[in-house]
């Protein structure tokens, strides 16, 4: 038998395969165990644990773990296509490793072994994965929801406070050695009383509820699918259509993915229907917005304010917003704390774990409910 996987004495006396299904395209061996051997599965690992080792020790006990040696996508293709990672059923990956492998889209499986069944994504937002292309190749992706709500919704708190108190005018002023600036600047607003508008409303969106709610803010938003009754009440959220959500609040906050039907979702046409002197903020990802509509807006003064963890073309930030002492910058920080790191790192495990071992993760994405 020649598919790339090391050979070993069996761990246990009998069982059935547990990768058996995952992996059966490639003529590997299933149903109950034969012979005196069995065959430890490939995992490509594309970024190095840094807190649930633990975790990570059970991983390495059922598979041989491979690191790829490139540092860029062209490279990584071509270390791909060598045959590196022959063998290889799952791959555990981050949103830092786009930097080695660019978008995990169809030209990345392609050049992949055809062994790869799996991809665990550590992270709650899976855009830079193509679902659609490993759906079509029979590969399942799991993501780490819940894990990042704390971390983002409190980012999130932070970054709506700041724009509502107009503080980004004041700390460049300060750190230029100017106090308060060189004219008394605009006073801010208190959150008590403000309506908050949610777009998105999963669980960091819901989080961000109960914490604004803690400040006094009033809380309405829109969904794709509106919540149950139990959950509104609890929230003390009133659901709304888009269009009345953007009339009708004082801040923002958006807490949706990046699909193609939420590209640019708040635009030109969107920001002329807030209010004057409206506040945003955004956590989940900067293609959402138009940058480039947001330049005007805040230039025109329709939006006051504005607080950005996320950016269209990240690393690279727009200029115009770089330079606009009203917009309150943060480098994609929404999980960076050392408690969600870890909480994403555990179930990102888990779900590798779970594949090898049943060959389904617990967090499947949402597309693949199905599959």
């Amino acid at each position: 038998m020649n598919c790339g996987f090391r050979m070993r004495p069996p761990a246990m006396s009998q069982g059935v395969w547990p990768i058996d299904e995952a992996i059966s395209s490639i003529g590997m061996p299933h149903g109950p165990w034969e012979a005196t051997y069995w065959a430890e599965p490939k995992v490509l690992l594309l970024e190095d644990i840094k807190h649930a080792h633990s975790s990570w020790a059970t991983i390495e006990s059922l598979a041989d773990v491979i690191s790829p040696t490139s540092s860029c996508r062209q490279d990584f293709l071509a270390e791909a296509a060598s045959g590196a990672f022959d063998g290889c059923v799952a791959v555990y990956r981050t949103w830092e490793s786009i930097v080695i492998t660019g978008k995990f889209d169809a030209e990345v499986l392609d050049t992949l072994p055809s062994s790869i069944r799996f991809i665990s994504h550590k992270g709650a937002g899976y855009d830079q994965v193509d679902v659609a292309a490993c759906t079509a190749r029979g590969i399942q992706v799991s993501n780490t929801p819940g894990t990042v709500d704390d971390g983002t919704a409190n980012l999130g708190i932070f970054l709506l406070l700041g724009a509502l108190r107009n503080l980004p005018v004041c700390m460049a002023a300060l750190r230029d050695g100017k106090w308060r600036g060189t004219s008394e600047p605009a006073l801010g607003h208190d959150p008590e009383g403000k309506v908050l508008g949610i777009l998105g409303m999963g669980g960091i969106g819901r989080n961000m509820a109960r914490k604004a709610r803690a400040f006094g803010m009033k809380i309405r938003y829109h969904n794709r699918a509106r919540l149950d009754r139990d959950t509104e009440k609890e929230l003390e959220a009133e659901y709304v259509g888009f269009d009345e959500l953007l009339a009708g609040c004082d801040a923002l906050s958006l807490n949706l993915p990046l699909t193609e039907s939420t590209r640019h979702i708040i635009s030109k046409r969107e920001l002329s229907k807030m209010k004057k002197g409206v506040v945003i903020v955004n956590t989940a990802r900067g293609a959402i917005m138009d940058e480039a509509a947001l330049v005007e807006a805040l230039d025109s003064g329709q939006v006051s304010s504005v607080g950005l963890d996320v950016f269209e073309s990240e690393p690279q930030i727009h200029p115009r917003l770089l330079n606009n002492p009203r917009v309150l910058l943060t480098p994609h920080l929404g999980t960076w704390t050392v408690e969600t790191q870890e909480k994403m790192e555990e179930l990102a495990i888990k779900n590798l774990h779970m594949f090898l071992t049943k060959g389904k993760p617990c967090t499947v994405v949402p597309e693949q409910r199905d599959m």
